[in-house]
């Protein structure tokens, strides 16, 4: 899409609250559907009468057949979307952005990383790998969030754990916690890390990806086969007024998910 188009009004089918301020929202077409998205990409999703921002998707067919995307009600239009009720009407434009590349990955293991609601974006790509259990090795998600209050998608935690090696750990443990503490990284030991056959894909806070991605080369893993999705200030979503540029890259066109071995130099430098 090389040019801004009007969106596609979207009906809610259904929300589920994740923790106590983040809500995962089913939309269905009204009318005409947007293409089909990949695991990675995001959309616009429009508040009206508040604004637009982006959104990846975090299922690609809920339990209605819409698209799922959870939502932290940190802003105006996050806070507008999160109170959102079955029957409501939002805005959508996509697909946007790139996605996940599982095809690098076929015939290798695969190490999803993910810290707070970053598991939101890499939830396709783990409902991908399972469902294409030939396509890939090994399957290895770990979780990390601040409390044990932040997890979101437990139930899908505890399903996945029959079929990969699940592990989650907290920054601020409750009393009754009896998981890891510590940052996310502190789960590799448990995953034997192969160096020369895993691709990661790391979603989180910024910080999160730098340094898990210094971890993961400081353990053999080549900078390439690092994937992370980056968030910017995205505003028009089809690479035209710059907002979400990164050096030479613009996320919403360029990105969000891009190798680290093209970011990292980039990340390295301090927003002003």
């Amino acid at each position: 899409m090389s040019a801004v188009t009007p969106p596609l009004p979207y009906r809610v089918a259904d929300t589920r609250a994740e923790t106590a301020d983040t809500r995962s929202v089913e939309l269905v077409p009204a009318d005409r559907e947007l293409p089909p998205f990949s695991p990675g990409q995001f959309a616009m999703i429009y508040a009206f009468g508040v604004g637009e921002v982006p959104i990846s998707v975090s299922t690609l067919c809920g339990p209605h057949g819409g698209l799922v995307h959870t939502v932290r009600a940190v802003g105006a239009v996050s806070t507008a979307l999160y109170a959102l009720r079955p029957g409501d009407t939002v805005g959508l434009r996509g697909p946007f952005g790139s996605g996940w590349e599982l095809d690098a990955a076929a015939g290798q293991d695969v190490l999803v990383i993910a810290g707070g609601i970053g598991l939101a974006p890499l939830r396709p790509a783990v409902h991908a790998v399972l469902d294409r259990p030939a396509a890939h090795g090994r399957l290895g998600i770990l979780v990390g969030t601040r409390t044990p209050d932040d997890l979101i998608y437990r139930e899908d935690i505890e399903r996945w754990r029959d079929r990969a090696r699940v592990g989650v750990a907290v920054d601020r443990p409750a009393p009754d916690w009896q998981g890891s503490v510590g940052v996310v990284t502190t789960l590799l030991d448990a995953f034997d890390l192969r160096p020369d056959r895993t691709h990661a894909l790391v979603c989180g806070p910024e910080v999160m990806m730098r340094h898990t991605a210094r971890v993961l080369m400081g353990r053999g893993l080549a900078a390439h086969r690092v994937q992370v999705s980056l968030e910017r200030n995205m505003r028009c979503a089809t690479g035209h007024c710059g907002h979400c540029q990164l050096g030479p890259l613009l996320l919403c066109r360029d990105g969000p998910v891009v190798g680290y071995d093209r970011v990292a130099r980039l990340l390295a430098v301090r927003e002003l």
